[in-house]
């Protein structure tokens, strides 16, 4: 019976030889051997360095310097989601100046200060994607939809907020809500 000591992966049942059976081999199993046909794994501590890479040598080259009309170009593709939003925006705008039945000058200096910022936020995502996108994952931006629909999203809430504002659209939206 087989040593009980040992793990049970290397217990071993002796068989006696078989006439005309293969002869017997070595123990297949031998802790830290390796399999048969295989090289036997060096003992030696590795005692070369591992190439060390500078900044310089894994940074890509830097993009060729394009034209400004290649830029226009670009920031454009995109532009109908920010004109909608400026159009929503526009429209909420107009009926809040108008149910205020005063003077529009306050109203107008409002919603100029809020087509600003909307241009403000588009650049500071166009900006963000370069950083971001370009620089950090090396993918190239072919038009500038995500920050056209962050200036979109924007203005949007900017409109909602002119609604909020104007007592009589409230009054009706809690009427058709029933709140």
């Amino acid at each position: 019976m087989a040593d009980q000591t040992q793990p049970w992966a290397e217990r071993t049942v002796e068989v006696p030889p078989q006439p005309g059976a293969v002869p017997p081999q070595r123990d297949a199993f031998q802790r830290g051997v390796a399999a048969v046909g295989q090289p036997r794994p060096s003992r030696t501590p590795r005692t070369e360095q591992f190439p060390t890479v500078e900044h310089g040598d894994w940074a890509a080259e830097p993009a060729p310097r394009r034209p400004m009309g290649w830029h226009l170009t670009q920031a454009r593709k995109g532009g109908e989601l920010s004109a909608a939003g400026a159009l929503f925006a526009f429209v909420c705008w107009g009926i809040w100046a108008i149910s205020g039945r005063g003077n529009l000058v306050a109203p107008l200096l409002t919603f100029v200060l809020s087509l600003l910022t909307a241009v403000g936020l588009f650049a500071l995502a166009r900006l963000l994607g370069r950083l971001i996108l370009e620089r950090q994952f090396g993918r190239v931006r072919r038009s500038a939809k995500g920050a056209h629909l962050v200036t979109a999203l924007f203005l949007v809430g900017v409109g909602v907020a002119y609604l909020q504002q104007t007592e009589w659209v409230v009054s009706a939206w809690n009427w058709v809500t029933g709140s």
